[in-house]
């Protein structure tokens, strides 16, 4: 049995939690020695403090996917591993996000529905490390590294976003790494699990969704017209990925709070920390970067992610945008 044990205060908690309350340290996993500790209780809100990453509340309709081990689907698929669980899935989201074809973007190869009436999609497998697990391990970023998966990440988007699809729910565990060969130390960042993911032309679906108050998305990525219920374009998913830079670098996320209620409240009324703060040694220009990406006023954000990816350099590499430009047309 594993665990998540506390750097700093060496306090453990259950696998499903990713900071300590305490002091806001990245958790690390560890083999279980005791039952995990119940978290402590609130003192109040500091300026070091950083809520767990809160677990996704289960959901009952996907109980027959629960245990499809060794089945057949539609006559053509075994299912020959179960390699993870994520939230829900909507058919009407999926459609749009088989038209994603890009090295960056996961690709949905198949829609279909078994005999049963169970919807599935069908992916590449792509072996790598996703990385939110990357994160635990290893801590911090290098700059380098961090700059190479961030632009990746925004070219892999920006196809998203040019197909008129939002992701929303883009995180850590949302986005994998994985090998390129054997002869290469560099990585793809591959940007996963569009199963939020919809058309800017509003389905009539979402709109109900929206308008009953139902959020969709992830609490402590959301941006704050995410969290306000109102429409969202490829700006949201920049502000996602600001926050989601932020915690590659410096493993905290840059919004306080003691849960992800009051870190959602932080985002609507405060500003992030900065990044300098937590890491002097990485330049200003990366630091104003993910600062723009996470403005609360979208008109205020990058306006593309290519945009976004050429301001990660600062000036040195104003050429960036053009050259990418380029190659996509």
């Amino acid at each position: 049995m594993t665990e998540r044990r506390c750097p700093k205060c060496g306090t453990a908690y259950a696998d499903t939690a990713r900071f300590c309350p305490r002091d806001g340290s990245l958790l690390v996993e560890a083999q279980s020695k005791r039952p995990p500790a119940s978290p402590p209780p609130p003192t109040g809100p500091s300026s070091g403090s950083t809520a767990v990453r809160t677990p996704p509340p289960s959901k009952p309709g996907l109980d027959r996917a629960a245990s499809l081990l060794g089945q057949v689907l539609d006559g053509r698929y075994q299912v020959q591993k179960k390699l993870g669980e994520g939230g829900m899935s909507y058919v009407y989201l999926a459609r749009g996000a088989m038209r994603l074809d890009h090295p960056n973007v996961c690709r949905i190869l198949r829609l279909g529905e078994s005999e049963d009436g169970l919807i599935y999609l069908v992916m590449p497998f792509l072996k790598g490390e996703l990385l939110s697990d990357r994160e635990v391990k290893a801590g911090p970023m290098r700059l380098a590294d961090g700059i190479d998966v961030l632009e990746q990440v925004c070219l892999g988007l920006h196809h998203a976003h040019e197909v008129q699809i939002v992701h929303r729910d883009l995180k850590p565990e949302n986005i994998m790494l994985v090998s390129e060969d054997r002869g290469s130390s560099r990585e793809r960042a591959v940007v996963m699990d569009f199963g939020l993911a919809k058309e800017r032309r509003a389905d009539p679906a979402i709109a109900k969704l929206t308008a009953t108050g139902i959020i969709l998305g992830t609490p402590e990525f959301m941006s704050p017209e995410q969290i306000r219920g109102r429409p969202l374009d490829a700006r949201s998913d920049i502000y996602a990925l600001g926050i989601v830079g932020f915690e590659m670098f410096t493993s905290k996320l840059p919004f306080q709070g003691r849960n992800a209620q009051e870190m959602m409240i932080a985002r609507l009324r405060g500003r992030p920390q900065k990044l300098r703060e937590l890491r002097a040694d990485l330049p200003e220009a990366l630091e104003g970067a993910l600062a723009r990406a996470m403005e609360t006023n979208p008109d205020a954000r990058y306006n593309t992610a290519l945009e976004f990816a050429e301001a990660l350099h600062g000036p040195q590499r104003s050429g960036f945008l053009s050259k990418i430009k380029e190659k996509l047309t």
